[in-house]
């Protein structure tokens, strides 16, 4: 659990030249669904997905079955659904996972969120378990994480509890391909699945970029790249209209691009906040928006532990750094999700607070204005009831009602899911 729990220094938002800080209007938060540590659910550390009616999907790291080797008290972690029903949702659990050394060897504690493949079925990663039985960081967490696929029961479910049918596309094994996958995987337009492991790969072990490559009812896997010691990638992948691959390591604190080139691929370091002047410490990977400019966010940096917010877009044959906004001490971690974009060009997130000074996260919104960007504060987490550190992506319907998660508080204290309306 340390390692989905862990929280970051606060820092503090400040207004500069070029970057406006404003606070919004009064916005309404509901919690969506309080995690009870039980069947639902535990510590939604990710965030959701939304498909074209509205339902929402999303993965809790631990909670559901609490047998076989999974910590007793935290259990293996769940998938669920929120289904829209009138002008709320019903909660449902879809699947809950067993854990290292079950029959089913079905894998243990998702750290990416599921994604909405282009066959209607739900992908995502665990970080553990799988037909790997074998301990692959320090021998105390048997497995080396799988990549699943979910899809629905033939005939409509009736329970509360209706688990969809769960299958293994991947077992990872360590060496050479990785282990810990995390962070949300992609698919290009021929259906081919693209993710990363957070360790392995290289004898080193910095991670890797993997490729699932489906044919006959099987997925064959190809790494695309592995990373030294010290990289780490955390924050999962992206693609581009032209099939380039981009991600975020977190430690070396990179931004990255993946070019096929001829029949392998080839690895550009697009910028490096270590070398650079903006933050780092990249728990998120990085969106891609209008003319292949890049947008994300860092947890914190140097020299101050400012996190940033940042573009990195083309630029004469090169790529060029651009700081949206900058954070100071004393607010809060940066964003540990993905950001957003909605279709007028505002940018969306998170930031995942700090627990030392009790500071627990909000919600923000980055408005392009008069050739900067205006940062708004759309919502500040108590701590309480409506959640605390989320360290979520953001969901927008077509009301522009904004849907995420917070990894603890809520009612029992195992997190939530809550809807933003403005």
């Amino acid at each position: 659990m340390a390692r989905a729990r862990k929280f970051y220094r606060s820092v503090a938002i400040v207004s500069t030249l070029f970057f406006l800080s404003v606070i919004a209007p009064a916005q309404t938060l509901t919690v969506l669904h309080s995690f009870s540590g039980g069947l639902d659910g535990a510590y939604p550390y990710v965030g959701l997905s939304m498909d074209h009616a509205g339902n929402l999907y999303g993965a809790a790291t631990y909670g559901g079955f609490l047998g076989n080797d999974c910590n007793q008290t935290d259990g293996c972690g769940t998938v669920f659904e929120l289904a829209r029903q009138g002008s709320g949702f019903i909660f449902r659990p879809l699947y809950q996972f067993q854990g290292y050394p079950s029959p089913s060897s079905d894998g243990a504690n998702p750290l990416g969120r599921v994604i909405i493949g282009p066959d209607g079925a739900l992908y995502g990663t665990t970080a553990y378990g799988g037909s790997n039985t074998a301990g692959c960081e320090d021998g105390s967490e048997p497995g080396c994480g799988t990549v699943f696929k979910l899809t629905p029961p033939p005939t409509i479910c009736k329970s509360f509890i209706c688990n969809w049918q769960e299958t293994r596309i991947y077992n990872f094994t360590g060496a050479p391909d990785g282990f810990l996958p995390r962070g949300e995987v992609a698919f290009d337009a021929d259906g081919n699945l693209y993710g990363a492991t957070y360790y392995g790969g290289m004898s080193s072990g910095g991670g890797t970029v993997y490729k699932l490559t489906p044919a006959q009812g099987t997925w064959t896997q190809s790494v695309l790249a592995a990373f030294p010691a010290g990289s780490n990638p955390a924050g999962g992948v992206q693609l581009d209209q032209a099939g380039n691959v981009y991600g975020t390591t977190q430690l070396e604190g990179t931004v990255f691009q993946l070019v096929p080139s001829g029949s392998g691929w080839t690895l550009n370091d697009l910028y490096n906040f270590q070398v650079g002047s903006g933050g780092f410490d990249l728990l998120a990977g990085v969106i891609v928006g209008p003319g292949g400019n890049l947008y994300g966010g860092t947890v914190d940096g140097a020299p101050n532990g400012d996190a940033v917010l940042y573009a990195v877009s083309p630029s004469d044959g090169g790529w060029a750094f651009n700081a949206l906004y900058t954070f100071t001490q004393s607010f809060g971690g940066g964003p540990g999700g993905n950001l957003v974009m909605d279709s007028a060009g505002n940018l969306y997130g998170t930031t995942i607070g700090d627990s030392e000074d009790q500071i627990y996260g909000n919600v923000f919104k980055l408005t392009p204005s008069n050739g900067g960007w205006t940062y708004t504060d759309l919502y500040d987490f108590a701590g309480g009831s409506d959640g605390s550190y989320p360290y979520s992506n953001i969901v927008i319907d077509s009301a522009g009602n904004l849907y995420g998660t917070a990894l603890t508080g809520g009612a029992n204290g195992y997190g939530v899911v809550w809807e933003l309306t403005p």
